[in-house]
């Protein structure tokens, strides 16, 4: 059997066949077990040879030098005898070695790694879906509308910012490889998907974990980097929204597909504050004037980007003449989106234990003048959409107004543009709208004559 040459479409609608490959010890086989329980659970049977199989499993032992070439002998067996082969188990985490001796396999994953199993699995051989008696649809259980959807590409933060708690609670950055990532994506896409918003605690920083290793994907070698993952994506002719960027120097390097229409123009960009004395408190980044300058630059070379991004006020220690300094960088940064938090305390977070922590009221108060100062930008710059065609995903179709989404507005935390006149519009409709008024948060207008999609 030659690689690639066989799916899981048989005549007569025969389920796939999975085939397995346990070494090790008793750990290794309760994986083993583990894995193929949940492959049972989706249809999937498995075959007692390489030759009746659609794809080989090979959970791997490396704690010694012979179990690891007992594993790689057992891997080499797999690809001659059936040649579509995901690898697994201890051996796992020697993939470059893997890799350099059998450049077919499919994918390798470490020790323990059910979820990366099973999506590899998927992502060479999908689940045979019978609607008669399937409890989920292809694209799984999903709780936002049909037309919307968010697409994790990893887990866990490296960063240390000493009011959050999140690398406690999920661990280190944790990619997944990019071939999973345009799989799930293209499964979504299929079922009807026009928008996907892209999301990780550190979004920018995907794939570093991995070294930023390629994996293949329909035939192509895509790299887990952020650039390269927003580009596959883009060729899905849909939205594509990232949001939660740490501004990375990289992210320069996203302008250009924005520009050619691959993702949206939209910066997703937790600043956080502006005033060096908090930031260093924060542990986050604290030369908020080069920020400025990079703004200015990104505005030059596309026009047409937005940029959210979310605050903290009242952090301990913040005087009010380091509030001050924050309203002065965002009357010179002209966000289009801001939310705003009062600082509070986090059960395990270092900023609990600093000196100054500002009484409830006065954190509170700060919150409500940022947000009265941001609302007066926002609505000025809103302001200049008046006149402007801008299209449209419909959120919410209504006999008189139907209420949707440019690429401007990120659903549930930013903006709406309410349609009149909707003619039947329903939700996931692209339109074209005529923007007619607008307030400190929304936009309001009609559809074009004629132009939808």
């Amino acid at each position: 059997m030659t690689v690639g040459s066989r799916t899981n479409g048989k005549s007569g609608g025969e389920p796939p066949r999975i085939g397995l490959v346990s070494l090790g010890c008793p750990k290794a086989l309760v994986d083993s077990e583990r894995i193929l329980a949940r492959l049972r659970a989706e249809g999937y049977e498995l075959s007692a040879s390489y030759e009746k199989a659609d794809l080989v499993l090979v959970n791997t032992c490396g704690f010694l030098d012979s179990a690891k070439a007992e594993s790689l002998e057992a891997i080499g067996e797999a690809v001659a005898g059936n040649g579509r082969v995901i690898v697994t188990g201890c051996l796992g985490v020697e993939a470059a070695r893997i890799r350099e001796r059998f450049p077919t396999i499919l994918a390798i994953t470490g020790p323990q790694q059910y979820e990366a199993v099973i999506e590899a699995v998927h992502a060479a051989l999908p689940p045979r879906h019978d609607p008669r008696f399937d409890l989920l649809p292809p694209e799984g259980t999903k709780l936002t509308p049909r037309h919307y959807a968010y697409l994790k590409i990893a887990e866990g933060c490296d960063h240390r910012c000493s009011f959050c708690i999140i690398p406690k609670l999920r661990g280190p950055l944790a990619s997944r490889p990019a071939a999973h990532v345009l799989h799930e994506a293209e499964r979504l896409v299929k079922a009807g998907v026009k928008e996907l918003l892209i999301i990780a605690q550190d979004t920018g920083a995907y794939g570093r974990d991995l070294g930023h290793a390629v994996s293949s994907f329909r035939g192509e070698e895509i790299r887990a980097h952020i650039v390269d993952l927003a580009r596959a994506l883009g060729r899905f002719g849909i939205w594509i929204r990232l949001h939660y960027l740490y501004p990375y120097a990289h992210l320069d390097a996203l302008l250009p597909l924005m520009l050619e229409g691959a993702i949206l123009p939209y910066f997703d960009i937790p600043f956080q504050h502006a005033s060096p004395a908090v930031l260093r408190a924060m542990r986050r980044p604290a030369r908020q004037e080069r920020m400025l300058e990079r703004l200015r630059r990104w505005r030059e070379t596309c026009p047409e980007l937005v940029v959210r991004s979310s605050f903290v006020v009242g952090f301990p220690g913040e005087t009010e003449e380091d509030f001050s300094l924050l309203l002065d960088w965002l009357e010179e940064a002209q966000l289009d989106r801001v939310g705003c938090f009062a600082y509070e305390d986090v059960a395990g977070a270092a900023a609990n234990l600093l000196p100054g922590h500002l009484p409830p009221a006065i954190r509170e108060e700060r919150r409500r003048r940022l947000m009265e100062h941001q609302e007066r930008i926002s609505a000025g710059k809103l302001e200049r959409r008046v006149g402007q065609e801008l299209r449209v995903l419909i959120d919410d179709g209504g006999e008189d107004v139907a209420v949707g989404r440019s690429y401007a507005d990120a659903p549930e935390i930013d903006g709406r543009v309410h349609v009149a006149k909707p003619a039947g519009l329903k939700p996931g409709d692209l339109v074209w709208v005529r923007i007619a008024a607008s307030d400190a948060h929304d936009l309001y207008g009609e559809p074009v004559a004629g132009e939808t999609g």
